[in-house]
């Protein structure tokens, strides 16, 4: 907000600039002022209201005005340098310094696709969340994000806000061993994702110094860029979700590729420890599924065919209940 309200006060100061020059070596009249003052609120709004980019309308504005007095300088260099007899030429000269200064901001947002097209068409002006995903710390130390990118399912841009990355440089010169171990694998992913083909990674400054919290600050950013985020943070999962921001879970994706199990389907398990209930025995699918087994208290460390029974869906994931044959 200070950024934007800096830049509010920037652009004021150009036009009463401008007003005033116009007042003093144009036309003498307290309706410049008016008019000035009119333009520079019609600017804010128009702002506001029309362009999600927050900036270049302004800047546009500020180099139309820019490139209105740029003309008749030009043409009183013009005159100054070659004093004789020439055609009026400060209208066309006017009109094309402020042509380049109002449109050089707009082109400069601009993606390639003709010379006439808008920088705010349909086709440029809004991206998909999809497109543009916000990595968040518990995403990044994971380490899976890397090996998904890989297969292709992820595309569009990875954005790691600067505050995320000096969460992770903090946690990698903890004091806690595994901290700081799996934030160096954090950096090390980061890197990894640098050279994938499929993503760009950028890294941004973007920060709010009003907002606590490295989850709420993602938030804020998200819902002011129309940003997704990308995490495995069930509690920031869930307060995204209020706020309406979009959010890609990986556990959730993790989940949804758990193959499914029908009551009656067979297969072969090892019993690795005995479970929580009396005479129950535990096991795991190769993609970390427990497996609880009835009556199988007796066979741990044997490999048996088990039948599934149940499944039940939990939080923590899901758990699939069987008999042993």
């Amino acid at each position: 907000m200070d950024k934007i309200w800096n830049r509010h006060r920037f652009a004021f100061l150009i036009f009463i600039l401008a007003g005033a020059v116009d007042y003093i070596y144009g036309i003498q009249s307290p309706w410049v002022i008016v008019a000035t003052l009119v333009t520079i609120f019609s600017t804010l709004l128009m702002e506001h209201l029309f362009f999600e980019k927050r900036g270049v309308y302004i800047f546009a504005q500020i180099g139309f005005i820019t490139g209105f007095y740029s003309g008749q300088l030009a043409w009183r260099f013009i005159q100054m340098v070659y004093p004789h007899d020439l055609p009026n030429l400060e209208p066309y000269l006017i009109a094309c310094f402020g042509y380049l200064g109002y449109y050089m901001p707009l082109m400069s947002v601009q993606q390639p696709g003709g010379i006439l097209q808008s920088p705010y068409n349909e086709s440029t002006a809004k991206l998909s969340p999809l497109d543009m995903k916000l990595l968040d710390t518990s995403v990044i130390i994971d380490g899976r994000i890397n090996d998904i990118v890989a297969t292709g399912f992820i595309f569009g841009t990875l954005i790691v806000p600067k505050f995320v990355l000096n969460e992770i440089q903090a946690l990698a010169d903890s004091q806690d061993s595994i901290k700081r171990s799996r934030a160096r694998r954090g950096l090390d992913v980061l890197n990894q994702l640098r050279e994938q083909k499929n993503v760009t990674l950028k890294v941004i400054s973007r920060d709010y110094p009003d907002v606590k919290g490295v989850d709420s600050k993602l938030i804020v950013l998200a819902k002011e860029k129309s940003y997704a985020i990308f995490t495995n943070d069930y509690n920031l999962n869930k307060v995204a979700n209020i706020e309406g921001v979009h959010v890609l879970n990986l556990n959730d994706l993790i989940t949804a590729l758990i193959p499914v199990l029908l009551p009656g389907e067979e297969f072969e398990l090892d019993v690795l420890r005995e479970g929580k209930e009396n005479n129950q025995g535990v096991g795991y699918l190769p993609d970390g599924t427990m497996v609880v087994v009835a009556n199988g208290g007796n066979l741990v460390g044997k490999k048996i065919t088990a039948r599934v029974t149940s499944t039940l869906q939990t939080s923590a994931g899901k758990i699939i209940f069987t008999d042993s044959i």
